[in-house]
């Protein structure tokens, strides 16, 4: 099972030395991960920080940087971000489950997604 991903940010993290930070790698989120994070005071007065936080956690290499924390995430551009987002949910929900129904228009039996944050 693949549990680290590597990427390349569409624009990239500009470091205080004016470096480009474009190529990293982001491993797959654990249950603390997603859960530790709501405690953070950041969280509780802004939900948007959320996401922050959660890439600050599972972004494990970034360029040359020696660590990735909340002030690396922080200084993304705007594009870089939303690509971080998307990856992340693409490779946390890549397996999601499925069940399968019948539609009730043609009657043929199809797979439906089971979205665990729609319930």
């Amino acid at each position: 099972m693949e549990t680290e991903f590597e990427f390349e940010l569409p624009k990239g993290y500009v470091d205080k030395n004016g470096d480009v930070h474009k190529r990293g790698t982001m491993r797959l989120a654990t249950a603390a991960d997603e859960i530790l994070p709501m405690r953070d005071p950041r969280v509780q007065q802004n939900a948007g920080y959320l996401t922050i936080i959660l890439l600050s956690r599972v972004i494990t290499r970034l360029g040359t940087l020696n660590s990735i924390n909340t002030h690396v995430i922080e200084g993304l551009f705007t594009m870089d971000l939303a690509y971080l987002q998307d990856l992340y949910q693409r490779i946390n929900m890549s397996d999601m489950p499925t069940y399968k129904v019948v539609c009730p228009h043609c009657n043929q039996q199809i797979e439906v997604p089971l979205d665990f944050l729609l319930a």
